[in-house]
């Protein structure tokens, strides 16, 4: 009987394997490169993640797990009011180091559309996943679950809005000028917190 993969093992793996994809990209990633980089042999890669593909969905959910640990520590911060927040998480998700991550992100967002079969388990972890955690705090506000998700898609968007252009153009002022706008116009911010992205 085959032996499951050592999830500890596994997930070690995927750390690296953000790491290393981030840099690179995968519009030409194969297995042995990364399998190279990762001091692995590419039999090792497809033993934990059976497919190249299924590995890629894999590690930007491990990516979206990073994030959400580190937006909770500042949801868990009373002093700052929900503007606050927002601020301090377009600071994060936008610092140069974190771009790379989400040109990969939107990399493979364009695959996922174009083949959906490919990517089969992509749009759940990217869209769904992340809905469902920005939805929480509205929930304990005591909103209705039609508006903590109202909510929550409007966050999702903006974010991801504002970092696909600054991907795109660089043009960082611009865009840090339009984030502190859109900050300042949503309506329920002072009602809960708001964070969001990958």
């Amino acid at each position: 009987m085959p032996r499951r993969p050592d999830r500890e093992n596994r997930l070690d793996l995927l750390d690296r394997a953000v790491d290393y994809v981030s840099e690179n990209g995968i519009a030409d990633l194969s297995l042995r490169p990364l399998a190279h980089a990762l001091d692995v042999s590419p039999a090792i890669l497809l033993y934990h993640f059976a497919s190249k593909e299924n590995m890629i969905v894999e590690l930007l959910g491990r990516a979206g797990d990073r994030q959400r640990t580190m937006f909770e520590r500042l949801r868990s911060d009373d002093s700052a009011s929900a503007q606050d927040v927002c601020r301090e998480a377009w600071r994060v998700l936008s610092a140069p180091r974190a771009l790379p991550l989400f040109r990969l992100f939107f990399e493979v967002y364009a695959l996922a559309l174009q083949s959906p079969a490919r990517f089969p388990a992509f749009f759940p972890g990217a869209v769904h996943n992340w809905l469902g955690f920005l939805e929480r705090p509205a929930l304990r506000e005591g909103c209705s679950p039609s508006e903590a998700r109202r909510r929550a898609t409007v966050i999702l968007a903006g974010y991801r809005g504002f970092l696909l252009d600054l991907c795109a153009t660089h043009e960082r002022k611009r865009v840090e000028g339009a984030v502190e706008a859109w900050i300042r116009t949503l309506p329920f911010l002072g009602e809960d917190t708001c964070i969001g992205a990958s």
